[in-house]
């Protein structure tokens, strides 16, 4: 039985309870109550900025940017609009531009209106401050979730927040806690890849990142996080951005609530809904998803905003509702309390009309408007309207860049080294060639100082590109650059074209290795669709044509998803997955391949070996089901490129003596489980000790292992540490097949590398 299926039309009573868990705050309740209808529908509306500036229509806006005044007055003093979201014309800016915008905003909003309630300004800031120029990038989320290092996560958050407070703004719509479980889909570059655990411990060092360890946003240095995309986005039937789903109930609660529900008990201000459908119903018209799970069950009590556009879709594409109006009506009697219009304020008067109606009640506009003002007075904008960026000293710092180099660095995954091939001497003569040898774009992805991330060349070219950095590293003498194959920048960029596959093989013959740069370019969202998974035609022509050159290769894959290398894969002597690391990948790229730094990162993914067999490491065992002796050879193994958590380095290290400190593990205990790890190499190195459980016999068939816990170590040469790790019963619960969370007694095993041992868990 699915989800929408398994609760029952609510009762007014019900509808109450989600309201009555949002904090009752003075100065907001003294307020509300002051407030009439038109001024608190006025607070659920968010436009884009481009509708207030000075343009030929609300989507475009002149050069060099202007706000309209009287477009403004009109939106936030006649309307009262309460958000203002994303940058004009899909552009970065200066933060003297930011704050010049939001202050002129803000003037209208708190001197020309009755009761003087300031704008919520949010962007994008997905791995730094997206649509600031000079701003700190860090690696793209997947990448993120690559170094297995969660402190770096909350750093890398922090001075994201701190950047975003210079530029005036603060509230960022991030971060995804979406489960990157599907490699077809165009986002799973923006979550931490496909386990639900390493996905939970992340998300919740990034919101606290954001928004400190006790949640004061009101500190300047710190921004609203925004969990999204709740719930299921990711799994589309199709692959595709903003497309159907089906998930069962159980999959659910096993799979994608557990991070929103960490992000929602780590304190998330607010979270961003679904754009598409789960079993038939949109979400951003399901009570049961959005007031009975999240805001009754989880016990949010913050902001529910819409995507973009997401109640018009509710008549428009998904014709669950027979107008426009009643798709207002859907959507916010299921929960959602800020509308993303965000173009025009047809919104606004369609609620007035079905709250003066009966259709929407009251107490449905009043938790909503409560829920927007909280998050405006915690973040002490009515005391501080506009933050200043002269008071950001560090913004843009060679402090912040260290980080940010630091991150992509640890991102970096080896994935082969045959023979030892990598670290290649820096007296090697190196022919560079691929598409993405020589693009800022590829490196940083979508969300790059612009929504496709098309403009990052016009904002990044003060930083190395990885043809930059192999040149800087080893002289421009050692290095040979061509292209081979380009993308098609200027119209269709995603598609690359083969340029000069025959100078490359000629330029061969006068090198030793050949690097060779593949992956996708920039993309985000529906325009990073795609029917084929596989590595591009050319891009495979390519590779095919350099390995008759009989050179080595060395594949660097800059990419957001895992796009299929069987075919290439066994001409490479060495492979590195770089993924989407910013704005210092080439420098980060070029210190692993030629050994300055020894490379520590693992796959957060499970890199597929074909298009038609996308399995996720936590299967079921009737995934992977051996040839029968005699029988036809069924393909019928779990066949994969690269495993989850996979990832070589420059040295070796040795488990042993695992060992756990009883054998038995009730409801109220604690296992122990202690392991002894060594560096039995000749370099110092990173190594991301992970610890698997999985269940011998459970009612409902138990994944074949499941990441449990995970501890990054810096080992020495010869350097020996033992690593402790402490399991409760909840961390081996399941969802059962009441979809209720579980214990059931049982055999377990400990499984850390090629370890193991036994538990039971008794009641």
């Amino acid at each position: 039985m699915i989800l929408i299926t398994l609760f029952a039309a609510c009762t007014n009573t019900e509808k109450q309870g989600a309201a009555n868990q949002v904090e009752r705050i003075p100065f907001v309740e003294n307020l509300l109550a002051q407030m009439t209808l038109e001024e608190k529908v006025g607070q659920m509306a968010q436009l884009t900025l481009d509708v207030i500036t000075i343009g030929e229509d609300e989507t475009v806006s002149d050069e060099p940017i202007a706000l309209d005044m009287d477009l403004v007055r009109w939106a936030v003093a006649e309307y009262g609009v309460g958000s203002i979201l994303n940058t004009a014309n899909n552009r970065a800016r200066t933060r003297e531009k930011w704050h010049t915008i939001v202050s002129q905003i803000q003037e209208v909003a708190i001197n020309e209106t009755r009761l003087g309630i300031p704008v919520l300004y949010g962007i994008d800031a997905i791995h730094g401050t997206t649509y600031t120029a000079g701003a700190t990038f860090f690696p793209q989320q997947i990448g993120q979730a690559a170094a297995f290092n969660p402190e770096l996560v909350r750093r890398a958050a922090e001075i994201t927040a701190y950047e975003t407070r210079a530029s005036a703004i603060p509230w960022t719509f991030s971060p995804v806690l979406d489960m990157g479980r599907d490699p077809r889909f165009p986002r799973m570059w923006e979550t931490f890849g496909e386990d639900v655990y390493l996905a939970t411990v992340l998300g919740v060092e990034m919101i606290k990142g954001y928004e400190g360890e006790d949640n004061d946003v009101s500190d300047p240095f710190r921004v609203a996080s925004c969990a999204k995309h709740y719930l299921g986005y990711s799994v589309p039937v199709s692959g595709k951005d903003r497309t159907p789903a089906l998930i069962p109930e159980i999959e659910l609660r096993e799979r994608h609530l557990p991070p929103f529900q960490a992000g929602v008990a780590a304190g998330t201000h607010t979270i961003m809904v679904n754009s598409a459908l789960v079993n038939g119903v949109p979400v951003h018209a399901s009570y049961e998803l959005l007031t009975s799970v999240l805001k009754e069950e989880l016990g949010f009590t913050g902001l529910l905003l819409t995507d973009w556009w997401d109640i018009e879709n509710l008549h428009t594409r998904d014709r669950v509702a027979a107008s426009s109006k009643e798709a207002v009506k859907l959507a916010i009697n299921a929960g959602i309390d800020m509308a993303m219009i965000p173009y025009n304020l047809d919104f606004c008067d369609y609620l007035i009309e079905l709250v003066n109606e009966g259709e929407v009640p009251m107490s449905r506009i009043d938790d909503a408007v409560r829920r927007i003002l909280n998050t405006k007075y915690k973040l002490g904008l009515f005391d501080t309207p506009v933050t200043h960026y002269s008071d950001y000293p560090l913004f843009g710092s060679e402090q912040f860049i260290e980080v940010a180099y630091q991150f992509a660095q640890e991102s970096i995954t080896l994935l082969k080294n045959e023979d030892g091939i990598l670290p290649l001497s820096k007296n090697a003569r190196v022919l560079v060639t691929g598409p993405n040898a020589n693009s800022m774009r590829a490196l940083n992805g979508g969300w790059s100082y612009s929504w496709q991330g098309e403009k990052v060349d016009e904002f990044a070219q003060d930083y190395s590109t990885i043809i930059d950095a192999i040149r800087d590293k080893i002289g421009t003498q050692r290095v040979t650059f061509r292209e081979g194959v380009r993308y098609d920048n200027d119209n269709h960029y995603w598609v690359d074209e083969a340029f000069d596959i025959q100078g490359a093989v000629r330029a061969a013959a006068n090198v030793d290795y050949i690097v060779i740069v593949l992956g996708e370019n920039s993309y985000a969202e529906k325009p990073g669709d795609l029917h084929d998974l596989s590595l591009s035609q050319n891009q495979i022509e390519l590779a095919r044509a350099l390995f008759q050159t009989g050179k080595p290769m060395i594949l660097v894959l800059n990419q957001g998803r895992p796009r299929i290398i069987r075919e290439i894969e066994p001409y490479m002597s060495a492979v590195i997955n770089a993924y989407l690391p910013g704005n210092y990948g080439g420098p980060a790229v070029s210190d692993v391949i030629f050994g300055d730094y020894n490379p520590g990162g693992k796959l957060p993914f499970t890199y597929p070996m074909y298009a038609n067999s996308l399995v996720t490491y936590d299967h079921k065992p009737s995934e992977n089901q051996e040839q029968m002796e005699g029988v036809y050879d069924y393909e019928s193994d779990f066949a994969v490129q690269y495993e989850f958590g996979f990832g070589l380095s420059y040295t070796t290290f040795a488990y042993s003596h695992l060992r756990l400190n009883r054998q038995q593990l009730d409801a109220g205990g604690q296992l122990e489980i202690l392991v002894d790890v060594e560096n039995t190499g000749s370099l110092a190195g990173h190594e991301v000790v992970q610890l698997y459980t999985s269940a011998h016999f459970t009612s409902v068939t138990p994944d074949v292992k499941r990441l449990r816990r995970f501890s990054k170590i810096h080992l020495e040469p010869g350097e020996k540490k033992t690593v402790a790790f402490t399991l409760t019963a909840d961390d081996i619960s399941f969802i059962n097949a009441q979809n209720k969370r579980v214990n059931e007694a049982g055999a377990y095993d400990i499984i850390i590398r090629d370890l193991s041992s036994t538990f039971n868990f008794v009641k």
